[in-house]
């Protein structure tokens, strides 16, 4: 259970920086300062975030996969980064750009925990 709690603590963690690394600079194009940077020093900026994100990630993967000696496979642990993505994302858009959450959003996270159920419960 506790390496599970790690797993999913280290992968929120992680997604947080990668929604930043990934959606950070268009909020920050909104000040002139940062207009001003060539694209390569935005995918700079962007890498040196991506890579808080990488030394999270890593560590979650590790300790949460099965094969080596985590509580799931790969395919929960791909379906948990996803369902933490889609919810830092949500959380990450809605605060940043003030954007409303709407029934196909939550139709969206919905098949989503579909996913969590058919990955981790049905044994059909």
């Amino acid at each position: 259970m506790i390496q599970a709690l790690q797993t999913v603590g280290l992968l929120i963690a992680s997604n947080i920086f990668m929604t930043l690394a990934w959606y950070a600079h268009l909020k920050m194009a909104e000040y002139s300062w940062f207009q001003k940077w060539p694209i390569i020093a935005v995918i700079a900026f962007s890498w040196g975030i991506a890579f808080f994100e990488y030394c999270l990630q890593v560590p979650a993967n590790r300790i949460g996969f099965e094969g080596t000696g985590g509580p799931f496979n790969i395919m929960q642990l791909k379906v948990i980064q996803e369902v933490i993505t889609l919810i830092v994302f949500i959380a990450f858009s809605m605060i940043a750009f003030h954007m409303q959450l709407k029934w196909n959003h939550i139709v969206a996270a919905l098949c989503l925990v579909a996913a969590v159920y058919f990955v981790f419960g049905f044994k059909g």
